[in-house]
């Protein structure tokens, strides 16, 4: 878990922080991540990236895919690849509802964040559709309004 310069707590391993920048959310789902034992310590240590990863269905199975977890520096297994595909662990329901998704135009399932819930470490996925430039830059936009309101009150206070 990391903590920010204002000593708050965020609940995450790993943030991909791009996804939300060049992709509108359009759902989320909690999945589970199979795992070797070296990973988890290596997660839980936060030396993992989601950059550039996705979601693929194959044969009724999610699988996540070109998610970056480094090898554990004390782990005995030290032959196990770093971009290996990782399945997920989501109900049938759930499956056909990503599979339904993923066939429309411009839809893509990106892992947004690795988080610990209940001693168990859980992958939140969103369906997204490809933000257009103008998209990006009112984002910009509007969080650089929100930083200057919140200086303002602030500096009021």
């Amino acid at each position: 878990m990391k903590k920010t310069a204002k000593n708050k707590q965020e609940n995450y391993y790993a943030k991909n922080k791009k996804a939300f920048h060049d992709y509108i959310i359009l759902e989320n789902f909690e999945a589970g991540v199979v795992l070797n034992g070296p990973e988890v310590k290596a997660i839980k240590k936060s030396q993992v990236n989601l950059k550039g990863s996705f979601v693929t269905i194959e044969g009724g199975e999610a699988f996540l895919k070109q998610a970056h977890v480094s090898n554990y520096k004390f782990a005995d297994i030290k032959t196990l690849d770093p971009v290996r595909s990782r399945k997920l662990l989501l109900s049938k329901k759930e499956i056909a509802t990503l599979a339904q998704n993923l066939d429309q135009k411009g839809v893509t399932i990106i892992p947004l964040e690795l988080y610990p819930k209940v001693g168990l470490i859980k992958l939140r996925i969103g369906i997204c559709k490809g933000k257009k430039l103008y998209d990006k830059r009112e984002t910009l936009k509007k969080r650089a309004q929100d930083l200057e309101v919140d200086r303002a009150v602030k500096s009021y206070k």
